[in-house]
């Protein structure tokens, strides 16, 4: 059977249809913007957000949540680190009407703006900035919007975390920062 088009108004729309239809029946994810007043995607992060500074979360914002997103989660990791990649932070079950971080986020079991915070590799609840032992590293903070609440106690590790959100994406996105040490 042959469809002919009237205009190409049309065809575009019904294009753009399948597209979106078929890349979310075959498991494909929106993507998430995120970004931070403090540094730009691929470009060094200010030593204030790191050990060598005062060691705070730096600010973050994102955008095109999905409305259909019961939660948010953010994992910050160090794939440069020389004994494997290094968690920096987990935060999760974040409302998803929470578009923005304020920079220097306490540490403790809960977020201020709802949500909980999970155990870096420091062994610590909350944030521990970039401290690499040498060379530049990457920092890649990471978002997920879920069509779940995880309703998991605070402290857990990222790998808790990414046990619990397969199947549960529903969008993504990442900003990469870098750090080296001025010695």
């Amino acid at each position: 059977m042959i469809i002919k088009f009237h205009n190409k108004i049309n065809l575009i729309t019904l294009l753009i249809f399948f597209i979106f239809f078929f890349s979310y029946s075959k498991g494909g994810v929106m993507k998430i913007s995120i970004t931070s007043s403090a540094f730009d995607h691929l470009k060094p992060i200010p030593a204030k957000y790191t050990c060598d500074g005062e060691d705070v979360s730096p600010p973050l914002s994102f955008s095109n949540i999905p409305s259909n997103a019961k939660s948010i989660v953010i994992i910050n990791d160090d794939p440069d680190a020389p004994v494997g990649t290094w968690v920096h932070w987990v935060c999760y079950d974040i409302p998803a009407s929470v578009t923005n971080f304020p920079q220097a986020i306490p540490a403790s079991d809960t977020l201020p703006f709802g949500g909980k915070q999970g155990k870096n590799d420091f062994g610590n609840i909350g944030y521990g900035g970039p401290c690499p032992p040498s060379g530049t590293h990457r920092y890649f903070f990471k978002i997920y919007a879920l069509d779940i609440m995880l309703n998991l106690p605070a402290g857990k590790t990222k790998k808790d975390i990414e046990k619990a959100i397969k199947g549960h994406i529903v969008a993504s996105g990442e900003l990469i920062g870098t750090y080296s040490r001025k010695r």
